[in-house]
């Protein structure tokens, strides 16, 4: 029988200067490659139901995984307020750097997909690629000026110019969701949208129908910005924007499957 790693203990790791300081929580576990990465959503953590599943797929096959807080969320530092794309894509580049060794698959949730998709731009325009797969959960790419902007009412946008944020009720925590006028702008220079997203990997994404936050004709859209090639869009009608019921957490145990066959043989 196959010996299952242990995943670490959660570590910190500094990130930024001055004022931009922030430790960052993360956690690793042993393993071959390619290494699985778990990018969370807005506002979400580490220990959701999607990262744990994803770390117990991983240590039943033998397979490296990282993830992590960005900051402002989880067990990292930081004021959530003062995070922006910027930093939370600073955060997760810093973490592969100090974490993970060799190729990884990206898995975005929600957010996450902006983030694992700049990671990749950045990794690319490095000339360090080495992502091997993408997996996008309920993907929100640019959703700061595709989906929440041209949804601003008046009174919001006197909010934003004035105060510099708005809050709104939360259908997943007892806390409002804060937008800040930064997180707004730093959207915009890190749009990805905006013509081909060249990922030079294989790409599978899900996308729940009945999804009250995102939309699944952004999905569609964000197909249309990939290559035609090594795209996979999995559309579930009943599925909502957690997809964190059975049913979906083995779909996207599924989706890991094709892309570590994939990467491992391609």
């Amino acid at each position: 029988m196959t010996e299952i790693s242990a995943e670490s203990a959660t570590r910190f790791l500094e990130v930024g200067v001055g004022a931009d300081a922030r430790p960052i929580a993360y956690r690793s576990l042993a393993g071959e490659g390619p290494t699985l990465v778990w990018l969370g959503g807005y506002r979400s953590d580490m220990r959701g139901t999607k990262a744990e599943r994803l770390v117990a797929f991983a240590a039943a096959r033998g397979l490296a995984a990282c993830r992590f807080d960005y900051s402002g969320h989880g067990e990292s530092g930081g004021r959530f307020e003062d995070g922006t794309i910027s930093h939370w894509v600073e955060d997760a580049e810093a973490v592969l750097a100090e974490a993970v060794d060799g190729p990884v698959i990206l898995v975005g949730s929600s957010m996450g997909a902006w983030i694992a998709l700049r990671l990749i731009q950045r990794r690319r325009a490095a000339g360090a690629s080495a992502v091997r797969g993408l997996l996008l959960l309920a993907p929100a790419p640019d959703f700061t000026s595709r989906l929440m902007e041209p949804q601003l009412t008046a009174a919001q946008r006197r909010a934003l110019a004035a105060e510099g944020f708005i809050a709104e009720p939360s259908g997943y925590s007892d806390e409002p969701n804060v937008y800040t006028r930064a997180l707004f702008e730093d959207g915009r220079a890190n749009a990805v949208m905006q013509g081909t997203i060249e990922t030079g990997c294989p790409v599978h994404i899900i996308q729940g129908m009945a999804d009250p936050d995102v939309p699944y004709s952004h999905a569609l859209e964000l197909v249309s910005h990939l290559p035609s090639d090594g795209v996979i869009l999995t559309l579930v009608r009943d599925g909502d924007h957690r997809l964190s019921r059975e049913a979906d957490l083995l779909r996207m145990e599924q989706a890991l499957d094709g892309l570590v066959s994939a990467a491992r043989n391609g």
